[in-house]
């Protein structure tokens, strides 16, 4: 996810090519008749969410989940349209503010939201969800225990966001009492309830994203009872509430979930959702993406969990219409180089060598892996394709995309470390494990040896990648991440502020290699507060740019999403955010 500058529109243009939707078969919505209420949906995958605390979920796995039981402000409605899918819509807002209804303050800095009426707590007795239960849920964003990754958009937007989140990071990250304590003793300037039907934010700056803030899952509402918990704790994921239209009645760790019809949820309180299964079940423990392929066919399964579809089968399902390959512009994989490691003479620390690093990887290899040129294109810039910002350019080419470890040599000798010996954790789902062989075979070819180690159960992202004593004790070198932006349309910020902002690096961070330029930061203050998106985009340009110089990672690719469905399974739409379709709107058959 450096290029040259372009005029500061290029990167919007950009949010409107190629992305057509879908390549290959494809549900008909319409096909099979009116939606029929019942059944069971049968999802089996690998890997448990990293955090099933609505604060703190972080992946793509976690946000598809969480839609059906944590509802936000606003949010987007799944489509097999790709643009269908970027308008931010109400959710729990009554509507969308403007300063024509008088929502947004004359200054640009004040917004009004107002509740929609009606919406209940899967709680014994059920009670409304209010202002205050929003408020709380801001206010858990920057919690010590299990902070929110995306915390960093609202210190830098929210007055008084950033002295209430560096008070809580003095509060002991154990005790629940402590933290609800603060909580209520404390309060954020720019989120108030002006009563149980109203919420008054006062920005730092105006910020034309900021109503695709409030789409994101960690801005849930939060119920009192969640005080109650440790945020994340194992005791807190045993006792969610939810105000969706499903519950999770049941849950295994790493095991299983259950979820159930929301009794207080009503259809007419939801304009995003819809409700048609009786039960979804998500089975893990799969790690193999042809076996579960192989249920799904057989019809055992109905879904994949968190994985494509298997390279090997996408030639003869091409034509199916159960098949299909969705745009979700990302960067997915790129490799990340921990920056603070000690190890080899803190060698990454080293701009020269991480700029030698970028010449030895084989794109061209790595796009075989993953399904082909149809379902993978090469990457070399920070912001993929189809994202605000966005500018071609490639500082570090290489013979037809396949690397060149020869200079790859010649600048490590250059800098002073040949010979380098690289921790590298990589996930064991999908095509991940053969992925991390290919760059090892890479590297291996400039002469940097790796010490591949499987990173399974959830445990790369929640703990191995986004705890900075690991980086800082040098457990780690580099590592492959992917990364899909949090919202698309006006969203030069969700890649390079999330990723690179040095100044809310920390537990959760997904600046996962410790990443820190002062120019950068810079730039992304810039673009924030830029009046108009297009000016955001020269600044996201610019600041893509010097994180390239800086060879801070290596971008490798931009995968569309491959995706097959039982033939059970209607009314399937895509949400790319969630790397998944909507399960609140699916519905099935008995075929």
């Amino acid at each position: 996810m450096a290029r040259e500058m372009f005029k500061v529109t290029a990167g919007l243009t950009g949010l409107v090519l190629g992305l057509t939707g879908c390549t290959g078969g494809g549900d008909d919505a319409s096909a099979a008749g009116e939606p029929r209420d019942g059944g069971t949906l049968r999802i089996v995958g690998s890997s448990d969410v990293e955090h099933l605390d609505p604060t703190s979920v972080a992946s793509v796995g976690a946000y598809g989940l969480a839609r059906t039981f944590a509802r936000t402000l606003f949010g987007t409605r799944a489509s097999n349209d790709f643009q269908e899918t970027i308008s931010v819509r109400p959710d729990m807002a009554a509507r969308i503010p403007s300063r024509e209804n008088g929502d947004i303050g004359k200054d640009r800095r004040t917004y009004t939201v107002r509740l929609r009426k009606g919406v209940q707590w899967s709680t014994s007795p059920p009670r409304p969800v209010t202002a205050h239960d929003f408020v709380r849920g801001f206010e858990r964003l920057c919690n010590p225990a299990s902070p929110s990754a995306g915390k960093g958009y609202f210190i830098s937007t929210l007055k008084g966001m950033e002295e209430f989140c560096k008070g809580f990071g003095d509060v002991d990250a154990k005790d629940a009492g402590a933290m609800s304590a603060y909580q209520r003793e404390h309060e954020v300037e720019g989120v108030r309830a002006k009563d149980d039907h109203t919420l008054v934010f006062k920005l730092r700056e105006p910020a034309s994203d900021f109503l695709n803030l409030l789409t994101l899952p960690y801005t849930a509402a939060a119920p009192e009872e969640y005080d109650r918990y440790v945020p994340d704790s194992a005791e807190h994921r045993q006792n969610t509430i939810s105000n969706g239209p499903y519950r999770i009645s049941n849950y295994e760790p790493g095991m299983s979930y259950l979820l159930t019809h929301n009794p207080t949820w009503r259809q007419d309180t939801d304009p995003l959702r819809e409700r048609h299964v009786e039960k979804i079940e998500i089975t893990l423990g799969q790690d193999s993406p042809e076996t579960v392929q192989q249920q799904i066919e057989q019809g055992v399964a109905d879904l994949a969990w968190d994985q494509p579809v298997p390279t090997s089968a996408i030639p003869r399902l091409r034509d199916d219409d159960r098949f299909a390959i969705r745009e979700t512009p990302s960067s997915s994989p790129y490799l990340v180089f921990n920056t603070l490691s000690p190890s080899n003479g803190g060698a990454l620390g080293k701009r020269e060598v991480r700029q030698a690093l970028q010449y030895a990887v084989d794109r061209s290899a790595l796009i075989k892996i993953v399904g082909g040129p149809s379902v993978a294109k090469p990457l070399h810039t920070v912001i993929p394709p189809g994202n605000s910002g966005y500018a071609p350019s490639n500082r570090y080419p290489t013979p037809n995309e396949s690397g060149n470890p020869a200079k790859c040599r010649e600048l490590l000798e250059k800098a002073g470390h040949p010979g380098l010996t690289l921790k590298f954790p990589y996930r064991t789902n999908s095509v991940h494990k053969l992925i991390a062989q290919s760059l090892a075979e890479n590297l291996d070819a400039c002469g940097v040896k790796t010490e591949l180690s499987a990173d399974s159960g959830g445990a790369f992202y929640a703990g191995t990648i986004s705890t900075p004593a690991n980086a800082r004790a040098g457990e780690w070198d580099i590592a492959a991440p992917g990364w899909t932006p949090d919202w698309y349309g006006n969203n030069g910020r969700s890649i390079i502020q999330p990723l690179f902002d040095g100044r809310t690096y920390g537990q959760n961070s997904t600046n996962y290699g410790g990443y820190d330029n002062p120019e950068v930061n810079a730039l992304i203050d810039a673009a924030l507060t830029a009046p108009e998106p297009s000016h955001a985009g020269g600044y996201w340009q610019q600041a893509d740019k010097k994180i390239m110089e800086d060879a801070a990672i290596v971008p490798l690719l931009n995968r569309s999403h491959t995706i097959f469905h039982s033939t059970r399974v209607h009314s399937a739409f895509f949400l790319p955010t969630t790397a998944g379709y909507d399960y609140t709107r699916l519905w099935l058959t008995d075929d």
